[in-house]
């Protein structure tokens, strides 16, 4: 991943924040598992040993399946959840905050 966005800034390049920060980004969409790994910039063997744990604390939720292909969003029903996204939006507001105050003083 070139640009490291703030979510994962914050709490570390690992590969679990990779793909919850991905899932975070896409929460209005669906995607295979595949897609997600190659998204989140994980590899398959890593990816697939994490996965069946956010299946089964339900932070993600089987949507539809088309053929062979199951497609998973984030649960947006899932308290942690909701908290996580919550935690999100506050720290992309605080890093935001802060790079306009930077600008503001650079103009005045």
């Amino acid at each position: 991943m070139k640009n490291k966005s703030v979510f994962v800034e914050y709490f570390g390049d690992y590969l679990l924040i990779r793909i919850l920060d991905f899932l975070i980004l896409s929460k209005d969409m669906d995607y295979s598992m595949t897609e997600t790994a190659q998204n989140s910039g994980v590899g398959w063997t890593a990816f697939s040993e994490i996965w069946p744990k956010l299946v089964e604390k339900n932070i993600v939720e089987l949507t539809r399946t088309i053929g062979n292909a199951k497609l998973y969003k984030l649960n947006l029903n899932n308290p942690w959840v909701k908290e996580l996204i919550r935690m999100d939006k506050t720290i992309t507001k605080v890093e935001t905050d802060k790079i306009l105050s930077k600008k503001q003083q650079i103009v005045a």
